[in-house]
């Protein structure tokens, strides 16, 4: 993500009255930003790190739902380059409760793959290696993930890691459009570090990914998402083998 960090992640509350309002189908208080507490949601998101715990997290992903229990969902361009890379769920304080998991095979869009970096096509699924017997799946739960859902329709809470964070961040807001193929939520504080974050509404389903305009967003306040389409539910299928 292409943004400048500017607070750490509890320094990020800049409530106003309109962010306090009840949210009669969210949990609200929309819009405001604070560290995301344990739970079994917020396990199902983890930090991706370079080489282990040591290398230093740059981007998140999060578990969903797959036949093989080993799915992991994030942008795209969390993964250009990328080797030696690994998934940790839950991750908090330099520890990870869920365990670390290696990222094996990966799947980007056609938009993006080759060079083209279409950021409409800012989005990818990773496998993550079986620990085991078992895959990330079975240990923390995973979301679904659905396209083709109308923007804005409900409240979204967004989670992730900061680069410079040994915790994750979360917001609750309304999501509206930027353009047809991109969405934008106010939530502040998503710094760099937080590309790949979940938007997950209140069926549990990821219907969004940070990540698209400008990466992410190139402040901390305002965050972008591929809308989710065609090109994001076939991928998800070939992420499966289908």
């Amino acid at each position: 993500m292409t943004r400048i960090s500017l607070l750490g992640a509890v320094a990020l509350l800049a409530v106003t009255s309109s962010s306090l309002a009840a949210a009669d189908d969210g949990p609200g208080p929309f819009g405001v930003t604070a560290e995301a507490p344990a739970s079994a949601a917020t396990a199902r998101v983890g930090a991706v790190f370079r080489g282990g715990l040591g290398g230093g997290h740059f981007c998140t992903g999060s578990v969903v739902r797959s036949a093989g229990h080993d799915l992991v969902v994030t942008a795209a361009h969390c993964l250009d380059g990328g080797t030696d890379l690994v998934f940790v769920p839950g991750y908090r304080d330099g520890e990870a409760p869920y365990g670390v998991w290696r990222i094996g095979r990966t799947y980007v869009p056609g938009g993006w793959d080759g060079g083209d970096r279409d950021e409409d096509s800012d989005i990818a699924f990773a496998r993550v290696e079986r620990e085991g017997g078992k895959g990330v799946q079975d240990l923390v739960g995973g979301n679904a993930f659905a396209a083709h859902r109308a923007t804005g329709a409900t409240a979204v809470t967004v989670t992730g890691y900061p680069s410079s964070s040994r915790a994750p961040v979360t917001c609750t807001n309304k999501p509206t459009a930027h353009n047809a193929t991109q969405q934008r939520i106010a939530c502040p504080g998503f710094p760099s570090g937080t590309s790949g974050s979940p938007w997950v509404n209140g069926d549990g389903q990821v219907v969004g990914v940070l990540g698209g305009h400008e990466e992410g967003g190139a402040t901390d306040d305002v965050s972008y998402s591929v809308v989710l389409g065609d090109e994001a539910a076939r991928l998800y299928r070939a992420a499966q083998g289908e």
